[in-house]
């Protein structure tokens, strides 16, 4: 088996590898690291061109995030939040994502393929941001050299070991592909786990917009946080009126400021409102009682009519500019 393997990488290698990265890098879960470490072995035998093959692989990768980054583009925030819908992680997902961003802007480009999670992540978040073609390709295209030559460089220099292991592999030949199943079904389980745990932790009790409008409207004036990152503030430049902007990182440093005597409402953009819940769930630790997310986070209060607040001038569609101050959500 193994070595059918080999004899198809040597014979169709360029094809296989550019078509094995194509569908890693738009998302989908077919592992492509062990084949870029395969094929720089075989190349470094002399049985692969190494430059055709480093140039196409890098290509389809670049391609893959050009096609991300259109749709980040065209759809913005919103296709980041389907995708991390979709994802086994969904919190960190959003979470590190945007904070990579907000830590070193748009050049954590270049890292975001060796980053688990945010190569997929990092495109259309750059497109959502609109950094500009120019800018994005330069980035790519340094990011998939960066990623791409690394691990074939690993295949080349390790050859020898690959080959020993693929001898014993070719040995034990069901036995090792079994192995290698198994231990593939027994990650995506656990990771299930996780997000299954994750989400038994995310029902705790949530107050709805209506509640929450209620209780602005009734005097209680409960402090309302906007928990979410710089980056997500800045692909939606509006929030609920009079919320204080506190990000999941910066919770630790603002806790001997927030009041036990008010109710505490948070709320992101966020799937299943995650990063308020981690926010609700450091404050309850902490001995706060009075602690609820919004659920729906500010996608609910906005479909519910209610008026948010921008920044002093935003641009809202290409030449023209809303009105500062508090005004009624789209």
């Amino acid at each position: 088996m193994i070595q059918q393997l080999l004899s198809g990488l040597r014979e169709y290698g360029l094809l296989v590898v550019a078509l094995n990265v194509l569908l890693n890098q738009i998302g989908l879960p077919v592992p492509v690291v062990p084949t870029l470490v395969l094929a720089g072995a075989v190349a470094a035998n002399g049985q692969l061109p190494l430059s055709m093959l480093f140039l196409l692989a890098a290509a389809a990768c670049l391609a893959a995030d050009c096609g991300w980054y259109g749709i980040g583009q065209k759809y913005g925030i919103r296709v980041l939040k389907t995708l991390c819908r979709m994802s086994l992680e969904p919190d960190s997902c959003v979470s590190e994502t945007q904070s990579q961003f907000d830590r070193w802007g748009v050049n954590s480009l270049v890292i975001s393929k060796f980053v688990p999670g945010l190569a997929t992540i990092a495109p259309p978040l750059a497109g959502a941001m609109r950094i500009g073609w120019l800018r994005f390709i330069w980035l790519s295209t340094l990011a998939a050299m960066l990623w791409v030559g690394a691990w074939l460089l690993t295949g080349v220099l390790f050859k020898t070991q690959i080959e020993h292991v693929l001898v014993r592999l070719d040995h034990i030949g069901s036995i090792a592909v079994g192995a290698v199943l198994l231990l593939l079904t027994a990650y995506v389980g656990y990771k299930w786990w996780e997000r299954s745990r994750f989400y038994k932790m995310l029902r705790m009790a949530r107050i709805s917009v209506a509640e929450l409008y209620q209780l602005i409207q009734s005097g209680a004036a409960p402090l309302i946080i906007d928990v979410r990152s710089a980056t997500a503030r800045a692909l939606e430049p509006h929030w609920i009126p009079g919320a204080l902007h506190i990000s999941l990182p910066d919770v630790g440093v603002h806790l001997k400021d927030l009041p036990r005597d008010r109710d505490i409402i948070l709320y992101c953009t966020c799937p299943s409102e995650a990063s308020a819940a981690r926010v609700a769930k450091t404050l309850m630790n902490h001995g706060f009682k009075r602690v609820r997310p919004l659920h729906g986070g500010l996608d609910a209060w906005v479909a519910a009519g209610h008026t948010v607040e921008r920044p002093a001038s935003v641009v809202s569609a290409p030449g023209v500019v809303s009105a500062p101050g508090v005004v009624s959500a789209p």
